[in-house]
Parts: structure tokens; C-alpha cells; sequence
């Protein structure tokens, strides 16, 4: 069994550094546009923000960069619900390409889901969001993590 694939995209000529390989920052924007994906498929799509103004903001993203990613590669994101409770969610994204049998990135997100209004504050999922993401917390549930998971970014001392 493998995780949601939630995202696909072409790695394109202007993500591209001085290297050779993707840019570090574009990795981000594909997690972050996974996450939209993500946010689709919970429920929480654009008529869902329109109708409650309620969104998910990004509280914490940690990503780790496992293998190169070249122009003409395809990046699939796969997700995986880690934990979640009323109004949070942490979610894992794995980058694959088809260069790879494993992923060639992980990444991490902390998101709260709260309420834009006169004033911004989190709040409670509803109920059918929350059940969505349960369901996909339990699908996931016994997949072993296929990279690093989080951890603290540190220097060590010897």
C-alpha cells in the first residue's frame, strides 16, 4: 500500500539552479500546492473558504532533500496524515520521480485551521472535514515513513 497520490507536476526549466537540479525553494512550492490539493480533497476547497472564511494556515515545514531532481523529471507528491486533533493537522508529503524507487524528498507541515474574519483565530474543523481527514489518518496509518521524519535543526555540539 502507498500513500495519496495528492500532486504531479513537471519540474519546469526555471526551477532550476546553478547546479543542475531543482532549486531548494521550489520544493516548497510544490508541498505548499500538494497541500492545496490536500485542502481539495478534505473538503476545505475554494467554496468552502468562500462560504465560511475558514482556511488552513502553515504553523511549521520541514523538508528534507534525499536525491537530485533534474529539468525533465515529473515530481508526484504523495500524502500521509500523521496526526491531527480539533483544529490541527500534520501532514507528510513524499516526493517521488520516476528516476527513483524511493522518494527523492520529504517534507512536513503543521497547519491550523482558523477562521478570517474582523479578527483571525482557529477553529474547530467541522465535522464532515474532520472525518475526512480521520479516514485518510487511518488509510495511512501503518505506512512506515519512507524517509527522515522531523526533527530539531541544530548544530550539535562535539
Amino acid at each position: 500500500m502507498q500513500a495519496l497520490k495528492i500532486y504531479s507536476t513537471a519540474v519546469l526549466p526555471e526551477w532550476i539552479d546553478y547546479n543542475g537540479h531543482l532549486r531548494d525553494g521550489y520544493y516548497g512550492l510544490v508541498m505548499s500546492l500538494a497541500c492545496d490539493a490536500l485542502m481539495d480533497h478534505l473538503g476545505l476547497d475554494e467554496r468552502y473558504r468562500r462560504e465560511t472564511g475558514c482556511t488552513l494556515f502553515t504553523l511549521e515545514q520541514h523538508l528534507h532533500y534525499l536525491r537530485e531532481v533534474k529539468q525533465n523529471d515529473q515530481l508526484d507528491v504523495r500524502v500521509r496524515i500523521l496526526a491531527a486533533d480539533r483544529k490541527r493537522m500534520h501532514a507528510a508529503f513524499d516526493f517521488y520521480c520516476a528516476r527513483y524507487a524511493d522518494p527523492v524528498a520529504t517534507g512536513e507541515l503543521m497547519l491550523l485551521h482558523v477562521h478570517q474574519g474582523e479578527t483571525t483565530g482557529s477553529a474547530p474543523f467541522p465535522a464532515g472535514v474532520m472525518s475526512a481527514i480521520e479516514t485518510l489518518m487511518a488509510v495511512t496509518a501503518e505506512l512506515a515513513p519512507p524517509g527522515p521524519g522531523s526533527r530539531r535543526l541544530e548544530l550539535r555540539a562535539r
